[in-house]
């Protein structure tokens, strides 16, 4: 019996619908009946079927979101944040039936797929601590000492497309949507069809949490047909995916004038400098190159290790590499990919790779005892520019490993590169922190891979340059959702030309009055 056969059992106790797909898929905002089969891609057993929505299933979403967002937005920031931390709460109390959705349709093992449970809980427990803070009004400074009052208010743009990718179908689902609500805004939620019933269990467990029913819709199906509507239909679009979609995203969204958010493609470098604690370094490069199968927006494909360290260093990672244990269960540390396109593309750039005089150190080979989809972590030198591997991003348990002379040449390999999302640096603080000022990446680790970035809730996430534009997490994360309105009112006096007094004579006192300002510091 399959990992994911054991643990649907051990939570249902034998049920005919262990996941309870047939409940979650009833959650489906759609009236109509065609299904797709959701097929597990560790055993190909079908994990349940979905409807298949239709852009008219869009439209009509969107607008039960909105009836719903308008009493919901005019709720206090202090309730809808009690429902988000019932939500958290939930999560963790199901954490066993999230976990074996999660490994169900993506594949992941059980220490990944809880990764996803933990980071929603925190998340959520942020956020919900933070919007009565970050979201309410504020007073600044006005035209005119005390002649002016200004009040800048924070508006929810109304409705909020979230399109969601299978990678991460937990936490992605939900990073974005929840600081959303909390803003007071309505969602429409388009996960991957890989990965459907995460988000519809988290969208059960928020129903339960105290969301109004109507405010969050679910629609399913491909996004090459549901992704138009969605942009025609919200106020706002959060987009977690590929570079090639976020462009075409971003352009139907910038034709309609509303924002866009994206979290994009990587190529991300990890830097072993001098002084860098090898033990750890190793530990920490398998880990930020192989976690969730490599499938990691954040993880490493490309390590540049100083000369200095590179011969103790390369030898001991490969080893451990190799020892990696395949699986789905909490023994396991690689699981399998998640769709059979992903396993084609890993396949053929190392092929290409190997072809054009790249080495295996470890791996480059599916590994189909292990999965359906696995492929075994890989590990390659050699790697040129001319090669895929080099330039374009794998998604998968594939790393390229490329010696340096010192801190600087590493530095700037690491940032030759179209994309801008994570890196991670290995070696003494001081001289790490100051290779990270020079790295054009939306976030850096020191002495981690990936986790203390991300995990950092209260800081914001996200990638420059080809890997996106807009942030996750943070006030950013918040704000994002809002748009700031100001209110000035005015007392006493007018604010421009004074009646009865002649317009030079008020000109010379605005520019005494503008010249004392100089005088005085800005708060």
């Amino acid at each position: 019996m399959s990992d994911v056969a054991q643990q649907q059992e051990r939570r249902a106790g034998g049920a005919d619908d262990p996941l309870d797909t047939v409940r979650l898929a009833s959650l489906v905002a759609t009236a109509r009946t065609p299904e797709r089969a959701v097929v597990s891609p560790v055993d190909g057993t079908v994990v349940g079927e979905v409807p298949v929505c239709t852009p008219e299933d869009v439209v009509a979403a969107g607008t039960r979101a909105v009836s719903a967002q308008r009493a919901w937005a005019a709720r206090p920031v202090r309730e809808r944040a009690a429902v988000v931390r019932r939500f958290a709460a939930l999560v963790l109390d199901e954490q066993t039936w999230l976990m074996d959705l999660a490994t169900a349709e993506s594949g992941k093992t059980r220490r990944d797929a809880f990764e996803e449970v933990a980071d929603i809980a925190l998340a959520a427990r942020w956020f919900a601590g933070a919007a009565p803070r970050v979201l309410r009004r504020r007073r600044v400074a006005g035209a005119f000492p005390v002649a002016t009052r200004t009040t800048v208010h924070r508006r929810p743009k109304g409705l909020v497309g979230v399109i969601s990718p299978w990678n991460y179908p937990l936490t992605l689902a939900v990073s974005d949507a929840i600081p959303a609500l909390l803003a007071g805004n309505g969602i429409v939620l388009k996960p991957d069809s890989q990965t459907p019933f995460c988000a519809l269990a988290l969208l059960d467990l928020l129903r339960r949490a105290g969301l109004p029913a109507d405010l969050m819709q679910v629609v399913t199906g491909p996004g090459a047909e549901l992704g138009g509507a969605i942009v025609d239909t919200v106020d706002a679009l959060m987009f977690t995916g590929s570079t090639a979609t976020g462009r075409v995203l971003a352009e139907q969204c910038g034709r309609r004038l509303i924002s866009f958010s994206g979290e994009l493609g990587g190529k991300n470098a990890m830097l072993v400098l001098p002084g860098a604690e090898l033990e750890r370094a190793v530990e920490g490069a398998v880990r930020a190159c192989f976690a969730n199968t490599g499938q990691l927006c954040v993880s490493m494909e490309r390590l540049y290790v100083a000369d200095a360290i590179y011969d103790t260093f390369v030898p001991a990672f490969v080893e451990r590499v190799a020892a990696l244990r395949h699986g789905t269960g909490w023994d396991g540390e690689v699981g399998t990919l998640t769709t059979a396109g992903q396993l084609d593309r890993v396949a053929e750039h190392v092929r290409e790779a190997v072809a054009k005089g790249a080495t295996v150190l470890t791996g480059g080979v599916p590994r189909p005892g292990h999965g359906e989809l696995g492929y075994a972590p890989t590990v390659l030198t050699g790697v040129t520019d001319d090669m895929a591997l080099a330039r374009e991003e794998t998604f998968g348990p594939v790393v390229s490993v490329y010696r340096v002379g010192d801190t600087e040449e590493a530095v700037s390999r690491a940032d030759d590169s179209p994309y801008g999302l994570n890196a991670s640096i290995w070696g003494p603080a001081a001289v790490a922190r100051r290779a990270a000022s020079r790295l054009h990446v939306g976030t850096v680790n020191v002495n981690e891979g990936y986790t203390a970035a991300w995990a950092s809730h209260a800081a914001p996430m996200g990638g420059t340059r080809d890997s996106g534009l807009g942030r996750r997490h943070g006030r950013e994360g918040l704000l994002a959702w809002t748009e700031p309105q100001t209110v000035a009112e005015q007392r006493l006096v007018p604010a421009g030309y004074l009646p009865g007094v002649p317009p030079e004579r008020y000109a010379r006192w605005i520019t005494a009055f503008a010249r004392l300002l100089h005088r005085v510091p800005v708060r």
